[in-house]
């Protein structure tokens, strides 16, 4: 192996092991800030807690399909194989976060609503975007693998991305049971009505998530590509 690939691959691995180390701590403080920093909310206990797991969460998967989005209209523009791995790495990583949104959401709704779910603009809206996704990722999985299958792919994507204004703005347009964003409201300002050790706690928790983010792309990225050179491999000893 050439020395300038050495030097590469070992830096891609010092990258690597900064990035788990630097997701471990965030994640670490950030459970330390969710379960011994954050005040107790005053009408909803403990159970308010929940908040650091699903806003970043949803943020997240949000973020995720958008990354879907852009690297889905570069390869149509392109037609590179990056950028379909990308597309393809982020819709998996986004259904993980979008899972847990509407899981850790029922688990926050049942004591405060009396219900784990409602068929409100947000929540069904939200379930919406996590079936096209799957959709997705079920076109992904069956299939015949080539370049029209990752034209298809791209298309459905740049769709579903279209389903995340409406969930944002659906609070705002409706009347419903979710309450309106807390960290970023555009008429009330940034963080209003939250203590600012609340404040601070949902920061942390959405750079820990952030982190977690970036750690499953670069690991799922490089999971693909050896993926795509077994295929090169066995396509050379068949043919």
């Amino acid at each position: 192996m050439p020395d300038s690939m050495q030097t590469d691959n070992s830096k891609k691995c010092k990258c690597s092991q900064i990035l788990i180390w630097a997701a471990l701590v965030t994640v670490l403080t950030s459970i330390c800030f969710i379960f011994l920093y954050a005040p107790t909310e005053r009408m909803e206990g403990d159970v308010q807690r929940i908040m650091y797991f699903h806003i970043p969460s949803a943020w997240i998967a949000f973020m995720a399909f958008f990354v879907v989005f852009v690297a889905s209209i570069m390869f149509l523009w392109k037609q590179d194989r990056k950028w379909d791995i990308i597309a393809h790495s982020s819709a998996e990583i986004g259904i993980v976060f979008c899972t847990l949104v509407l899981i850790t959401g029922p688990i926050w709704a049942k004591p405060i609503w009396g219900a784990w779910w409602v068929w409100d603009a947000r929540l069904t809206s939200t379930l919406i975007l996590w079936l096209i996704y799957m959709a997705y990722l079920m076109l992904r999985a069956h299939a015949e693998a080539g370049a029209m299958r990752a034209k298809f792919a791209a298309v459905l994507g740049i769709i579903g991305f279209l389903d995340i204004p409406i969930i944002h703005f659906s609070v705002l347009w409706w009347r419903t049971f979710h309450p309106q964003p807390k960290m970023l409201n555009m008429e009330e300002g940034v963080a209003s009505g939250m203590a600012s050790s609340m404040a601070i706690t949902l920061t942390v928790s959405l750079a820990a998530f952030t982190l977690l983010y970036l750690l499953f792309m670069s690991q799922r990225m490089k999971l693909e590509k050896m993926r795509d050179e077994v295929l090169a491999l066995k396509h050379k000893v068949y043919y």
